[in-house]
């Protein structure tokens, strides 16, 4: 996966990401790091992506 690409995430993760990213634009960042920040959050929460096989947890 090429940095930037969201397609590795679920639904929910990118409007999660979406709302944090919201949140930190109304705090006074920029969009750029609003989105940087929204999603190094997601990762932190959710680990990452959507996972495969079996005995992922």
């Amino acid at each position: 996966m090429s940095r930037g690409d969201k397609s590795a995430y679920t639904d929910k993760q990118k409007r999660k990401a979406e709302h944090i990213e919201e949140s930190y634009e109304k705090h006074g960042l920029s969009e750029k790091e609003a989105e940087r920040r929204a999603w190094a959050t997601v990762n932190k929460q959710e680990g990452g992506g959507k996972k495969s096989g079996s005995g992922r947890s």
